[in-house]
């Protein structure tokens, strides 16, 4: 997420979601004999200590390099090259999965999405976490470790949390709305100030999918059941997806929200064309310091506003995971540990705006004072909603994704499109 959604290990949320066809991503069960990273690979280089790579979405906030200098000058000869990748989330994963098929030993540890963690695991790339491997989830969030657990087994180590905020223009909105439908009441202010009145992450990737998960899951709906069966074809879903739609059609979303990744809404708020937006905590640090920010004194953090109070937030975040190919495994798993500690956590969150995983940060006085939203997303994570677990993830998103978008498009009736969503899911989970 997270992490935008694609750096996008920014961001802490909560959503339903899904992935389809896996047979761009692969297909086969991996070098791991597709039993999870039990055989194989996974045996091998256990105690292996040496250089290794770590590879990463796009360092927006300057989070990594000091990490690492910091690492690489206490352990000279364990040294951690930093693999930089793109700040797009999908590009980041196929590149993933292009360097695991590919049993390339020089990606080993990377840092992924909480909804690639299933399909990892399933194709049997990454390493479980266990025996001489383990490493210890004491203290985090429940929410956060289970992102990381496949199958009752821990494949990736929690690394930054993620959930949905709201920022709004308290100069013009004293007071954020509570709920979906106050909100929508407020756009008249926004009309006569000649800006944009809300936005979130609208463009057809996976941020349609959190957006779209969290209006169906704060009506009451849900995109799958607890046994991943498609039930987005309901009455609750139907009034969450109208509410974007209704809101599209008449305005009060930007014809050019459609286009939205997490910057481009960022940065229309940033520049005082927007006086509500959707986005993930990493925008909090850029509104303040930002040299272009209009905004940097005049907006606020709040809940995403649900039916009757708090919205159901999409839970995001990034995990780490050792791949089941590299070499020095001992200082992979040492390396883990260290992004992890407390005093990591601690710079993700006023270094990068960072959602932590450790539940004690968010009572932490002296954090608080620092990130003031820090109580908000709390509230958010714990109103969250996670993203089905399954290796045919993308499958589903593309699903929630493309008939979600021809909805606020125009193309489909709300009704129509749920009902080949549902299909499409269903499709999906019999792969």
């Amino acid at each position: 997420m997270g992490n935008k959604i694609s750096r996008m290990y920014m961001p802490l949320a909560a959503a339903a979601a899904l992935t389809l066809a896996l047979s761009a991503c692969g297909g086969g069960t991996g070098g791991g004999g597709g039993t999870g990273g039990e055989g194989g690979a996974a045996s091998e280089n256990l105690d292996g200590r040496g250089p290794i790579t770590y590879v990463q979405g796009k360092d927006n906030s300057d989070v990594v390099r000091p990490l690492l200098e910091k690492w690489n000058k206490a352990h000279p000869d364990e040294k951690v090259t930093f693999k930089e990748q793109s700040d797009n989330a999908d590009q980041q994963h196929d590149d993933l999965v292009k360097n695991f098929q590919a049993k390339n030993a020089d990606y080993d540890v990377a840092s992924v999405d909480v909804i690639w963690t299933a399909e990892f695991a399933a194709k049997g790339w990454l390493q479980p976490l266990k025996d001489t491997l383990k490493v210890s989830t004491e203290g985090m969030l429940p929410a956060t470790v289970e992102t990381g657990t496949y199958k009752d087994v821990l494949y990736t180590l929690p690394q930054t949390s993620d959930g949905g905020l709201l920022y709004y223009r308290k100069d013009l909105v004293p007071n954020p709305p509570k709920t979906w439908e106050e909100m929508m009441g407020m756009c008249s202010i926004a009309k006569d100030k000649g800006i944009d009145c809300y936005a979130g992450q609208f463009a057809q990737y996976e941020g349609l999918t959190v957006n779209v998960s969290e209006a169906i899951n704060s009506e009451g709906g849900q995109i799958v059941d607890k046994e991943g069966k498609a039930t987005v074809n309901s009455p609750e879903a139907k009034a969450g997806l109208e509410n974007l739609v209704d809101a599209y059609k008449n305005g009060n979303i930007p014809k050019q929200a459609l286009t939205y990744q997490e910057e481009q809404g960022r940065q229309s708020f940033e520049a005082g064309k927007l006086m509500f937006l959707r986005n993930w905590p990493y925008v909090y640090n850029l509104a303040k310091t930002d040299g272009s920010s209009t905004v940097k004194d005049t907006f606020g953090v709040a809940p995403l506003p649900g039916k009757d109070g708090p919205g159901a937030s999409t839970l995001g975040g990034h995990n780490m995971g050792v791949s089941v190919y590299s070499k020095n495994k001992a200082t992979a798993k040492d390396f883990l540990e260290f992004m992890t500690t407390e005093e990591t956590q601690k710079f993700y969150a006023t270094q990068g705006s960072l959602a932590p995983v450790l539940a004690s940060l968010y009572d932490d006085a002296d954090l608080i004072a620092q990130l003031p939203y820090l109580p908000v997303l709390k509230t958010s994570i714990e109103n969250a909603v996670p993203r089905p677990v399954t290796p045919f993830y993308p499958a589903v998103t593309q699903a929630i994704q493309q008939n979600s978008f021809a909805a606020l498009q125009g193309s489909k009736t709300v009704d129509q499109a749920l009902t080949d969503m549902e299909a499409a899911i269903g499709t999906a989970g019999a792969k």
